[in-house]
């Protein structure tokens, strides 16, 4: 122990500290281990303070940094939002309008093959009809030459070599032949011209026909391309959330109420009895149609809302985290943030989960299923059917957790999937 204390003598020499009154004075005696156990503790309570104001202010200085930027996020999410909103108005109307040029072609196109088929009869009917003039031409010029011959005999020199004179029927029945032959003659005539300005008219009618074909063609390329550029996206939505479209669309067809609704075909059939192929690419764009509007459905199920709509910052993703899977996505914010249901469900889990801490669980339909952990409060019980936008509870610190967030999972069929892609989805594509 000398050692020591003759160490300590070195750095912290005995000192007294003297109190002096009016009367008397008095000193305290402050030995070496006192003043290092002093300086020890003040040492220790400063660097303490330190320490405790650097974390503050980097704190400060972090959360303001995140604050705004994700102030500046929700900004260009909404600025992307309304653009996207605005472009989907556009094509939704420039659909609408080639829709209802489609329509009104496909009715000129009705009438043209109408006046086309009724000028096509009329032209058989009047073919038919020469043939009937030229068949009653050729009887009656062979008439006329029977009587011709009937003349030239009547005519010819009697016996006594005086010639005979044309009796008075004959010679009506000359005249009548003659009236009946110029009468024919007229009609082939008129016929004829007819029937060539029934072939001048089907020549423009087909040309007119081939022009219309022709715009025609080109309003279903562009419904084509359009119902391409709209239907892969939201095939590819679905691939990428593991859910299979054709699938999720035949659900919906079985489970369909009434919203929206299928579209009819068109049924069109050409002269020679096979389905029009105009028919074929219309019923192939209403299929599409048809198609967006199921996706448009089954979208009103799925959870594409956002489950925190305060202020809020993105801390951890989807995917691998310290080796093993994070089967959500973090949003982190005050204790007490409201959270809201993504998609219409029924509440199959309201409590506590081990490391999920405060749990509640949701089931949607299509094998899906929403899961919110940590939260401080619960506001909905098992059972209970709730809304998109419904609000179930308020972000907390429960469970396994190194802070207030809320966890937020999507489920298919039990697989979880990133929960962002239903989000981005809701955002950018319907």
């Amino acid at each position: 122990m000398k050692p020591i204390h003759a160490t300590l003598e070195r750095w912290f020499p005995e000192k007294r500290l003297f109190l002096r009154s009016d009367t008397e004075t008095r000193f305290i005696r402050l030995s070496s281990e006192t003043q290092l156990v002093a300086w020890a503790g003040s040492t220790i309570v400063v660097g303490w303070t330190i320490v405790a104001t650097a974390i503050l202010l980097m704190d400060s200085i972090g959360a303001g940094n995140f604050r705004a930027q994700a102030q500046r996020d929700q900004m260009t999410y909404e600025q992307r939002l309304n653009i996207l909103s605005s472009d989907r108005d556009n094509r939704a109307a420039e659909a609408a309008s080639a829709h209802a040029r489609f329509e009104m072609a496909l009715e000129q196109i009705s009438i043209m093959q109408s006046e086309l088929l009724a000028t096509e009869e009329k032209r058989r009917e009047l073919e038919t009809g020469l043939e009937v003039v030229q068949t009653t031409l050729r009887t009656t010029m062979k008439a006329r030459e029977e009587a011709r011959q009937q003349v030239a005999m009547l005519t010819a020199t009697g016996d006594n070599g005086t010639p005979l004179s044309m009796p008075d029927e004959a010679v009506g029945t000359v005249n009548l032949l003659a009236s009946a032959l110029a009468e024919t003659a007229a009609e082939r005539d008129q016929i004829a011209d007819d029937a060539g300005m029934a072939i001048e008219q089907a020549a423009e009618m087909q040309l007119e026909l081939r022009l219309l074909q022709e715009r025609n063609d080109q309003i279903f390329r562009q419904l084509e391309e359009a119902m391409l550029v709209s239907v892969e996206p939201l095939d590819n939505v679905f691939r990428a959330a593991g859910m299979n479209p054709d699938t999720l669309i035949e659900q919906v067809r079985r489970g369909y109420s009434g919203t929206g609704g299928p579209l009819a075909p068109i049924e069109f059939t050409a002269a020679t009895g096979e389905p029009d192929p105009d028919s074929l690419r219309a019923n192939a764009i209403l299929a599409s149609m048809d198609r967006i509007n199921l996706y448009r459905i089954a979208a009103d199920k799925l959870p594409i809302a956002m489950p925190v709509r305060s202020n809020y910052r993105l801390t951890s993703g989807f995917g691998q985290r310290w080796g093993r899977l994070h089967a959500g996505t973090d949003f982190a914010g005050p204790v007490g943030t409201p959270i809201h249901a993504a998609a219409d469900g029924v509440v199959v889990k309201a409590g506590w989960e081990s490391s999920y801490g405060r749990l509640i669980t949701i089931r949607h339909d299509f094998g899906l299923e929403t899961r919110y952990a940590h939260l401080n409060t619960i506001d909905v019980r098992v059972g209970q059917r709730v809304s998109r936008g419904d609000r179930i509870g308020a972000m907390g610190n429960s469970g396994r957790s190194t802070g207030p967030h809320l966890h937020y999972e999507v489920r298919v069929n039990g697989n979880p999937v990133n929960p962002m892609t239903y989000i981005r989805a809701g955002q950018n594509v319907f």
